[in-house]
C-alpha cells in the first residue's frame, strides 16, 4: 500500500488534504485514483489508513481515516559518521532508516575525502533527507530521522544534546568488545546511543583521543577491517538488538 508523508496531519479530522510533491507522485507516479486507499504518516510517530475521496487538480482529499496503532519503541540511536567517498553516504542512509537510527549527523573529519562549501553542504543535507524520508515510506517507519547539516568533527564532540552512551567504533589495542560494551548498556537499561564511526582512513589519533576526552568508549567491530557501510550496518543493528526492548 503507497503511503503518503504528511507532516502535522491531524487523523481526529474528517479529511486531509494532500498536495505539491507527495501528491504529484501519488497521482502520477502511482497512479492512485478516488476510491483507492493509502497509508499517510505525519514523521513524529502517527499513522493512518486512509481512502482517496477526490484525486485531481493536483492535490488529493483523503477522508475514512482510521489511525494505526504506533509502532513499538526502539532505543534512540544517533548515528555521528565522517561523510565516506562515493554514493555510499545515500545507502548509509537508507539503510540506518531501515534499522531505525533517530538522527543522523554527518561529519568532516582530518581524513575525509568528501570536502563540502556551505551551499554544497545544504544540497547534499536536502538529498539526504530525502532519501530518508523515502525508505520510510517504504520500510513502514512512522518518525522521520534528522539528517543534519555535515559539520566539523571537533563542533561535533562539543555538542551537549548527545546521549550519556557513547561509542567509537576504533582500530585501537583499548578498544573494548562489542559485547561486552553493549551487555553493559543493557543491564543497566540505557535507551538512547550516540554510535560514532570514521571515514575511510580512519580517525587520527589525535582524533580519537579527543572522543575518549568527550566520554566516548572505543568500541571494536572484531579482528576484520570493515568498510565503512559495513561497520555503520553490523553497529548499528548490534546496538537495536541490545538496547530495543
Amino acid at each position: 500500500m503507497h503511503r503518503c508523508y504528511l507532516p502535522a496531519a491531524d487523523f481526529a479530522s474528517p479529511t486531509l488534504t494532500l498536495e505539491g510533491e507527495e501528491a504529484h507522485h501519488a497521482l502520477r507516479v502511482m497512479r492512485l485514483r478516488a476510491g483507492d486507499e493509502c497509508e499517510v504518516f505525519d514523521g513524529a510517530g502517527k499513522a493512518a489508513r486512509a481512502r482517496i475521496l477526490v484525486a485531481g487538480g493536483g492535490a488529493l482529499t483523503l477522508g475514512e481515516l482510521r489511525p494505526l496503532p504506533p509502532l513499538p519503541p526502539v532505543a534512540g540511536i544517533t548515528l555521528a559518521l565522517a561523510i565516506p567517498k562515493g554514493g555510499n553516504m545515500e545507502l548509509i542512509v537508507q539503510k540506518a532508516v531501515e534499522l531505525g537510527v533517530k538522527r543522523i549527523i554527518p561529519l568532516v573529519s582530518e581524513r575525509t575525502i568528501v570536502r563540502l562549501n556551505g551551499k554544497e553542504a545544504a544540497a547534499k543535507a536536502s538529498k539526504w533527507q530525502r532519501t530518508a524520508l523515502e525508505a520510510c515510506k517504504q520500510c513502514g517507519v512512522n518518525t522521520l530521522p534528522v539528517v543534519e547539516l555535515p559539520q566539523s568533527y571537533s563542533c561535533f564532540l562539543n555538542r551537549e544534546d548527545i546521549p550519556a552512551l557513547r561509542l567509537v567504533c576504533a582500530i585501537l589495542p583499548e578498544s573494548r568488545p562489542m559485547r561486552e560494551v553493549l551487555e553493559t548498556a543493557r543491564t543497566s537499561g540505557q535507551k538512547d546511543a550516540v554510535l560514532l564511526i570514521g571515514p575511510e582512513g580512519d580517525f587520527s589519533p589525535a582524533e580519537y583521543a579527543a572522543s575518549m576526552e568527550a566520554g566516548y568508549t572505543p568500541l571494536s567491530l572484531g579482528p576484520i577491517i570493515l568498510r565503512v557501510e559495513t561497520a555503520v550496518f553490523m553497529a548499528v543493528s548490534s546496538l537495536r538488538y541490545a538496547l530495543d526492548k
